[in-house]
């Protein structure tokens, strides 16, 4: 461990200092408050554990009162875990068996989000610190007390001290997106009929805006509500139609009206939604207007529409040529994914009192109870593939097994073994052996430091408590940055200033520090080999590929379906919809996870052996697949001609077995081709001209077609070259190592920012 060099980072540091002043000072205020002032070290000890637990080891996310309320309204679970923790001590074995449950449920609750997933560690050690002997339900009291005094003086500090600048919510930065896809809407509903690039940039910047990633962790809609629901549902919309906008080609001629008709629509209905999420009113009345602007464009185009009789438009159709009814299929889609915009606006204002349709049935949780949606996130992620289940499973073997080392062999100080094993368990082996050498010699050094200063002081009290504030303003402060083996060694001293003032200590006590450490590093680096040592790394490979898996098998329901003229309703309670669903949630989980991973190959957040892959646009194909199956399949029945439906299920076939393939490069078996396979070839994304008089619903199975190879493509190249869709990215490969030979290109207008 060198020299501290503040000039590196000095808004780290002046972060850190911030959040270092109010643990120290919630921590230090309570401790000595009951133990000094009243006398009760138990609830000294369980005040100043409950502002470190929340405040330095739980990482909460948001400003100092959004940290505030979460540290509040977990006091109640923190009352719970200090009771059952105090009574499950009275024997080794109910206290094993209560780690394991505490452990795996508080591990599990990510599931509710980053704010859950932020307080579980801090939740961790409130329950451990009771859980050890001495068996004494008498002093539950005092427990309480302490434990309620240091996490209400930890809020007092979060809500008062050094105000945080409140950063924009998800709804008004989807507002602030809503504005540049209603002027883009605009312009192209004006001549030249077209954006420019400064334009697509604009479209390009305001979708990743809405990219999780960009997202402070506390403003993300991760939540199992419908609230939360409706808001994700908002942002990946309003994604999906700036990227459209973004990619809608010039068109041949000056538009119909009903074109800019739809157009001029879709920026009316963005500017009301971007309102409605600023709490205006509902945008009924633009959904409306786009929806019956919609019909009208769709009859015209040779198509049938909802509350349009059958029939109509044919005749029109027959004189507008196929360059033509590909723009009216384009921009049906720009409407499309307006209206699902706009309808999940409202729900994610209003909730079940939303006033605006469900289209197509997208929001099956807009009817659902908050319990019924917590179960269907937990029940989601109840499998050994989810990623937050494989590391509740992972947190709670470790602490169970640290539990039973510490009861059988009564090892002093045993709590200090569990939080070691809290704190040093990695999701990849790799990390976690790592993190324990830095760890183990950081303790090491703070064990030396510590045993000088018992050794010197002794049982002098009064410089004990001196030194406290100050050097817990230290740890706070440096270790954060530092990283893992500054922490241990810091808060090594810190305990021993601590427990110096609870009972005489001696030397030995950095001893047993360094020994509880050690036993607990070990049992981490144990789990770590044997429960997925490799994290989210093989987990992704294997949720990316069977989301594709179940893509191709709905791409070639749903065109075969289209070709045999059973155009029928399909709801997304279907269960070939149900397993894409559930895919795609597993593959976000993963992909989170996978980003949140510290890489040690040039800090890409990716191991040497996955090449470039776009994950964000595998689980873009995975929605386009489920929204555009839905579309494409709603009922009335239309019937397509003899030539063009051959044409539409062939093109379905050969885009799901490029999805296979790609599944197959993604996840590669023994028996996988290690040659090069062409992910897309020309036939696969450039559909023939239908006759005279074809329906739109032809070209908007074409479109949708067309959009999913262009996901395929991204995701082995990084984004699609010019002119995507139209056969250019005929010449991508990719390899069964997921790797991709890009021949030429380059990203196209909007490409990537989904």
């Amino acid at each position: 461990m060198r020299g501290l060099r503040l000039a590196w980072n000095p808004a780290a540091y002046a972060a850190s200092f911030r959040r270092a002043v109010r643990v120290a000072l919630a921590a230090t205020a309570g401790f000595f408050f009951f133990r000094y002032g009243l006398d009760r070290p138990v609830a000294a000890t369980y005040a100043l554990f409950g502002a470190v637990a929340l405040g330095g080891l739980a990482r909460i996310p948001g400003t100092g009162r959004q940290r505030a309320a979460i540290v509040l309204r977990v006091l109640p679970v923190c009352w719970l875990l200090v009771v059952v923790g105090t009574y499950l001590s009275v024997r080794t074995w109910s206290a094993v068996l209560g780690m394991l449950v505490v452990g795996f449920a508080l591990a599990f609750a990510a599931v509710g989000g980053p704010r859950p997933a932020g307080t579980a560690p801090g939740l961790q050690l409130l329950y451990i610190l009771p859980s050890f002997p001495p068996y004494d339900p008498g002093s539950l009291g005092d427990r309480l007390i302490g434990t309620t005094a240091g996490p209400a003086l930890l809020a007092a500090a979060e809500a008062l001290l050094f105000p945080e600048p409140v950063p924009a919510t998800y709804r008004e930065r989807t507002s602030d997106a809503l504005r540049t896809a209603a002027r883009c809407a605009r312009l192209l509903s004006q001549p030249p009929y077209t954006l420019t690039d400064a334009d697509r940039a604009a479209a390009a910047e305001a979708g990743q805006a809405l990219r999780s990633l960009n997202v402070p962790e506390a403003e993300r809609p991760a939540g199992p509500g419908v609230h939360d629901r409706a808001l994700a549902h908002t942002g990946l919309a309003t994604r999906t139609l700036l990227s459209r906008l973004a990619q809608l080609p010039a068109p041949p001629r000056e538009p119909e009206p009903e074109v800019i008709a739809v157009l001029r629509a879709v920026a009316e209905l963005a500017t009301a939604t971007g309102a409605c999420l600023r709490s205006g009113p509902s945008p009924l009345a633009p959904y409306e207007e786009l929806d019956a602007a919609g019909a009208r464009l769709s009859a015209l185009s040779g198509g049938v529409f909802a509350g349009v009789p059958e029939g109509v438009g044919s005749s029109a159709a027959a004189r507008f040529p196929p360059a033509v009814l590909r723009e009216h299929a384009a921009v049906l889609e720009v409407a499309d994914a307006s209206l699902a915009m706009g309808a999940a606006a409202d729900r994610a204002v209003r909730g079940r009192h939303a006033v605006v349709e469900a289209p197509r049935g997208l929001f099956w949780y807009a009817t659902v109870r908050a319990p019924a949606l917590w179960w269907h996130r937990l029940r989601g992620h109840a499998g050994r593939r989810s990623v937050l289940f494989q590391n509740a499973v992972r947190i709670a073997l470790a602490l169970t097994a640290a539990r039973l080392v510490a009861g059988l062999d009564t090892l002093p100080h045993g709590f200090w073994a569990m939080l070691a094993t809290l704190t040093l368990t990695r999701t990849t082996m790799d990390d976690t052996w790592h993190t324990i050498r830095l760890a183990l010699a950081g303790t090491l050094a703070g064990a030396l430091v510590a045993g000088g200063v018992l050794t010197v002081v002794g049982t002098d009290t009064a410089v004990y408590a001196v030194l406290l504030p100050v050097w817990m303003l230290f740890v706070f402060t440096v270790g954060p940055v530092r990283g893992v083996g500054w922490a241990q060694g810091l808060f090594t001293v810190l305990v021993a200033l601590v427990f110096a003032q609870l009972a005489p200590s001696t030397w030995r006590l950095a001893e047993v520090r360094m020994l509880d450490v050690l036993v607990g590093s070990a049992i981490g680096a144990v789990f770590g080999v044997l429960a997925w040592p490799r994290g989210a790394h093989d987990e992704l490979r294997r949720a990316a590929a069977e989301l594709l898996r179940r893509a191709a098998e709905i791409v070639v329901a749903t065109t075969a379906s289209l070709a045999g003229g059973g155009a029928v309703a399909a709801p997304s309670g279907a269960p070939a919809h149900r397993s894409l669903h559930h895919a795609v949630i597993l593959a976000e989980s993963a992909y989170a996870q996978f980003q949140s991973e510290p890489s040690r190959f040039g800090g890409t957040g990716r191991p040497a052996t996955l090449p470039k892959v776009d994950w964000q646009a595998t689980l873009i194909a995975g929605h386009h697949t489920l929204w555009g199956s839905e579309r494409l399949l709603e009922p009335p029945r239309v019937e397509l001609a003899a030539g063009v439906a051959e044409s539409v299920g062939t093109l379905g076939e050969r885009l799901a077995g490029r999805m296979l393939l790609v599944s197959a490069a993604l996840d590669p078996g023994g028996d996988t081709p290690t040659a090069p396979v062409p992910l897309i070839d020309p036939a696969s994304t450039k559909a023939p001209a239908g006759p005279p008089g074809t329906p739109r619903l032809y070209y908007a199975a074409v479109a949708w077609l067309e959009s999913l190879a262009n996901d395929l493509t991204r995701i082995a190249g990084g984004g699609p070259p010019a002119g995507a869709g139209e056969g250019a990215s005929a010449g991508r490969t990719v390899t069964s190592s997921a790797g991709s030979r890009p021949q030429g290109g380059h990203r196209g207008a909007g490409g990537g920012q989904r």
